[in-house]
């Protein structure tokens, strides 16, 4: 008679692994809920998959689950990683892209890969084990749906984990750390700690002090739990610093960054140049259309022979009710009415809120503390929104309501920022192989 899948009994596979001190720990956690939370660095993505594969032989023929908050992150990152380690370690394993599951050929054990953005969609079969990577960035109701089917009768060692880098006194952070539930392990990664990154890359942390304001430097490279929410959401501009007489530089191009709104229509000009990022002036109109907001530009730039670059909001690529998008209208205008040159460099989505508030509070004052911006005067919105945009009292959301004047120029900079500024992918966290 054949051998059905309960009968398999667990096998033991040697694989080439040698842990940093806190991600041997995190493996030997027995809790039924268990997490592990670090800098950027750490070797957290190798450790959740890792901890898969281990229990994917100690429940042969079970099922179990790889998620992360959204497809993309799942697909580049997470599995990547567990595709890296089986193929490194040769261990058989058969994948099913239309249905997105893995199968380990030694136990006939299954690994669904889900996104876990759609939270409502993780009811259903009862499985053994479930990890997540990137917790923090997961609604708790994610969490707690496959907490709910964590459920496998024949399981050997029913298990929940995941990983994440600190974002502020979170939900995460109340349910594995401040206010632990019962049967939740965590174990807290310590910076620096990674010798593998740091011998293929020794000013790995360097580097990101150069990107990172203070605040999130120590956040992200140091692992620390700050309170990131309320207050100012652009804390490191400061009036003394930033604000000063500027002039246009007529052998650099221009470059217009706008944030497509009826009321208020904001934009700014801006140039690049000595190391930084030059705010000229700035073009508010309320109750504006896309064409006016062309013509006050060319009315301030009839004619800049070094060209003008557009930047700006990816929603401007949707069409309008005339049938054309804000972008086409732009392209449009500057053809009939200017022999300007132009050139745009928008992305087909936008960043998210925080990368570029990060990324504006960086250029503001980065965490080595170089100042990477300057403002001229006239520039008094976008100076209002340094000083008085603000996060929802208790939350990391953007207070939009208190002001709708607010935010639009903030917004613009930084899609502008995102194309021009940021740093390039971290290598190191698209985990590599510890050994």
């Amino acid at each position: 008679m054949g051998r059905t899948v309960s009968d398999v009994r667990p096998k033991r596979v040697e694989i080439t692994y040698r842990p940093l001190p806190s991600q041997k720990r995190f493996h030997q956690l027995d809790g039924r809920f268990k997490g592990f939370s670090g800098p950027i660095g750490s070797g957290k993505s190798q450790a959740l998959c890792q901890e898969a594969i281990r229990l994917s032989y100690l429940n042969p023929g079970r099922m179990g689950l790889l998620g992360a908050p959204t497809y993309p992150m799942l697909r580049d990152a997470t599995q990547a990683t567990l595709f890296e380690i089986l193929e490194g370690s040769r261990i058989a394993y058969d994948h099913s892209k239309a249905e997105n599951v893995v199968v380990i050929k030694d136990t006939r054990s299954r690994i669904l890969f889900r996104p876990v953005d759609e939270f409502e969609r993780l009811r259903g079969t009862n499985l053994a084990w479930f990890g997540l990577d990137e917790l923090t960035y997961t609604q708790e109701e994610a969490w707690l749906r496959l907490e709910g089917r964590l459920r496998d009768p024949k399981a050997t060692r029913l298990c929940g984990f995941a990983v994440w880098t600190p974002k502020g006194y979170d939900w995460v952070y109340r349910r594995f750390i401040a206010d632990k539930v019962g049967g939740y392990q965590t174990v807290l990664a310590r910076p620096f700690e990674n010798r593998y990154l740091l011998d293929r890359i020794p000013d790995f942390y360097d580097h990101l002090k150069d990107s990172y304001d203070q605040k999130f430097y120590e956040q992200e490279a140091l692992g620390s739990y700050l309170n990131m929410t309320g207050g100012t959401v652009y804390s490191t501009f400061s009036r003394g610093t930033h604000i000063t007489e500027l002039s246009v530089l007529p052998h650099l191009p221009l470059f217009w960054t706008m944030d497509f709104n009826v009321d208020p229509m904001s934009s700014l000009i801006v140039q690049m140049a000595y190391g930084k990022v030059r705010v000229l002036d700035e073009i508010v109109l309320r109750n504006a259309t896309t064409n006016e907001a062309c013509e006050e530009f060319l009315k301030r730039y009839p004619k800049h022979d070094a060209g003008v670059v557009v930047y700006g909001d990816a929603s401007g690529f949707h069409n309008q009710t005339t049938g054309a998008s804000d972008y086409e209208m732009v392209r449009e205008y500057f053809q009939i009415h200017s022999t300007t040159p132009v050139q745009y460099r928008v992305p087909k989505s936008n960043p998210s809120v925080r990368e570029r508030i990060n990324l504006t509070n960086a250029r503001l004052l980065s965490a080595a503390g170089e100042v990477g911006l300057a403002v001229d005067k006239k520039c008094k919105e976008l100076i209002k929104d340094f000083e008085q945009v603000a996060y929802k009292a208790e939350t990391n959301l953007i207070d939009k309501d208190r002001d709708r004047l607010r935010t639009h120029l903030s917004d613009a900079l930084g899609y502008l920022l995102w194309q021009e500024c940021r740093a390039l992918p971290v290598v190191g966290e698209r985990p590599q192989r510890l050994f």
